[in-house]
């Protein structure tokens, strides 16, 4: 009698429920935190899981994923959309993490997925550093208006010293970790030539091929371009209530922040310094568009045109990306 596993993954919690034969076990829930990683993986491997089958959601199912993968036991990473397609097919009513994961099981008894192959140590490795990266980056933010609000009024030399010192350390911080990464990237051939792709981009510099390229290499590059968008939060939700209530279109933000957040400034220096860009900016402004609305926009466009590059290994081409004869403008 076969063993099957589901996980439901949360920011900070996961749920397992094991199915053996018709019998479905109870729900039983771990904390995002190696420790509970490996009691989770104990707990499969004693009752002889041979697949476990879990979504792939956001940032928060990787770490999870590679460990399990990691202590010996088949992992099935799925599309969130297969799930639901499948509890649609079985008119699942019920909406709860411990539900979800036992969806999860019988998704993996009946349709027995692929098994997931985890990324190279060296792209995990480049994905925590660009992450830690990114923590820093904005910790050095703060650092620096913080020194601008103590040097806009008459504060101690002490405290405006001791925050210079602070950005300092951040910044030394930072280009330690940027060398590790190119190291890791010059070492790869394939990761050179994307990368070099990537920075021919306008508005695409050093740091922020590093990020994107860092949060790229760890996603399957079976990924459609679609699929990119929605998982870093840049999809369009539309807000309605009832009948006649409509609330604006808004980006959904359920998806990687550190991505979302890697193809900001790049948007907006392209949206200033790429003709194609700005032509495309001022067009929707010109029907209404606010100007940040604009931005996510060309933020879109950048993520599907850089995925290209990463997946193709052709340098980014704007004039292809923003081709105004045949293209439609976002709504």
């Amino acid at each position: 009698m076969s063993t099957f596993s589901g996980i439901d993954i949360s920011a900070r919690s996961f749920d397992l429920v094991i199915k053996s034969g018709n019998s479905i076990g109870k729900a039983q829930a771990f904390k995002q935190h190696p420790d509970d990683f490996e009691r989770a993986a104990k707990i499969l491997k004693k009752n002889k899981v041979i697949l476990v089958v879990m979504e792939a959601t956001g940032i928060y199912h990787l770490d999870l994923a590679v460990h399990l993968v990691s202590a010996g036991i088949t992992v099935a990473v799925i599309n969130p959309l297969s799930s639901k397609r499948f509890a649609e097919l079985k008119l699942s009513q019920t909406k709860t993490d411990a539900a979800d994961a036992a969806l999860l099981a019988e998704y993996a008894a009946v349709m027995k997925p692929e098994p997931w192959a985890p990324p190279k140590s060296e792209y995990m490795a480049l994905k925590d550093i660009g992450r830690q990266i990114n923590r820093i980056t904005k910790d050095k933010v703060k650092a620096k208006n913080r020194l601008h609000a103590l040097q806009s009024k008459n504060s101690p030399a002490i405290l405006i010293e001791d925050l210079e010192e602070s950005v300092s350390f951040y910044e030394s911080r930072i280009d330690r970790l940027s060398i590790a990464a190119l190291n890791i990237i010059q070492k790869d051939e394939k990761l050179a030539l994307v990368f070099e792709c990537m920075i021919a981009a306008k508005g695409v510099g050093q740091s922020s091929a590093i990020a994107i390229l860092a949060e790229f290499v760890v996603l399957p590059k079976n990924m459609k371009a679609k699929q990119v968008t929605r998982y870093c939060g840049l999809d369009i939700r539309t807000h309605q209530s009832g009948t006649s209530v409509r609330g604006a279109a808004r980006i959904s933000k359920a998806g990687n922040a550190y991505l979302r957040s890697a193809l900001y400034m790049p948007a907006l220096s392209a949206s200033r310094y790429d003709d194609n860009v700005h032509e495309f900016r001022e067009q929707l402004i010109s029907r209404g568009k606010t100007k940040m609305q604009a931005i996510v926009a060309i933020m879109r466009k950048y993520v599907t045109g850089l995925w290209t590059v990463y997946r193709q290994c052709e340098a980014f081409d704007s004039d292809k990306l923003f081709n105004f004869s045949e293209k439609k403008l976002e709504h």
